[in-house]
């Protein structure tokens, strides 16, 4: 089980997830970005009759829009500029297994119909081609925008909305998961300790608190790359509350970002004393941009489009700084 926690938010979605498994019905994974959607479906994989097969993975914003309709259904040669071979799509490729279709919303119209066809008559046509090809596989999406929302807008199909939705799954934000951070921070430790070569015994109390306390806008993952920083820089034999000066971002005013809450006027970056010695330019703009990208996900409530429009920059932009 990759999904660790004791919480009763996750003891609740694994008793689901077992449940759900066996069946071959499609998934629709709702959450937070970083709240681990992937894990969820990569579990729901893993404990169904079709573990043996393959587990394909594949975001549909990242992939250039011209570019998504080759990706999952494949291309014959010469159908255009650049198709110089036959190449198999996606859901070939998951033939027999799952396919994962991470930030469905961010399909365009034009796909969604598509991908409707292939839901409902289990068959794809690559593009140039003529014949249908059959295919058994299993489809489990995920998104952290509201498809309802987005369905009423006009910018995703209903019947595509409820044809994904036949089985509903929500991954809990971290806040709503007490007693789980630390034990996810001993987790990340052991994880780090072995990547960089270090043997940190643990998180001093102070520290634990330090981790409890945080608002964690940007979830399991945010955590994970604050262990990592402070286990990279950390020269003792535990991780200290100063080792996570930096590695922390914006202290949610009650630790409820997805509430609605605001960020506090404290701000985990400060600036730095001179007269203590030279300081890196770029490592503090890091420092302030994550933080503000902290900020604008926990006003935006997860959503990283909303939070691109309020820093007036590109949704792409606050996924690598969210990764960082």
């Amino acid at each position: 089980m990759r999904i660790i926690g004791k919480s009763k938010s996750v003891e609740a979605l694994r008793k689901l997830i077992a449940r759900v498994a066996p069946t071959k019905s499609s998934v629709l994974i709702i959450g937070e970005s970083g709240t681990g959607k992937e894990l969820v479906a990569r579990e729901l994989h893993d404990q169904s009759e079709q573990s043996a097969k393959t587990f394909v993975p594949v975001n549909c914003g990242a992939i250039p829009e011209n570019l998504i309709e080759s990706e999952l259904f494949g291309h014959k040669k010469g159908s255009f500029t650049g198709a110089v071979a036959d190449k198999p799509g996606l859901f070939e490729v998951a033939n027999g297994g799952t396919l994962f279709l991470d930030e469905i919303g961010e399909l365009p119209l034009s796909m969604q119909v598509k991908l409707l066809r292939a839901l409902q008559e289990r068959v794809i046509r690559r593009v140039g081609g003529n014949d249908d090809i059959k295919l058994d596989v299993r489809i489990v999406a995920a998104t952290n925008r509201n498809l309802e929302d987005a369905v009423k807008k006009g910018t995703f199909r209903e019947d595509l909305y409820y044809r994904l939705n036949v089985i509903l799954l929500e991954t809990p934000a971290l806040r709503d998961r007490k007693g789980d951070v630390v034990i996810l921070a001993d987790h990340f430790l052991a994880k780090f300790n072995k990547k960089f070569g270090k043997s940190l015994t643990g998180i001093t109390p102070e520290a634990a608190q330090k981790l409890e306390a945080h608002g964690w806008p940007g979830n399991v993952r945010e955590l994970e790359n604050a262990l990592e920083r402070a286990v990279a820089l950390e020269s003792g034999s535990e991780i200290t509350s100063d080792s996570l000066e930096g590695a922390l971002r914006t202290v949610l005013a009650g630790g409820a970002a997805g509430a609605g809450a605001s960020a506090a006027k404290g701000s985990s970056v400060e600036f730095p004393d001179l007269a203590k010695g030279p300081v890196s330019l770029e490592g503090f703009l890091s420092r302030v941009e994550r933080e503000l990208v902290a900020r604008a996900l926990a006003q935006a409530k997860g959503n990283e489009e909303q939070a691109a429009r309020l820093l007036q920059t590109s949704r792409n932009r606050i996924l690598a700084v969210s990764a960082k």
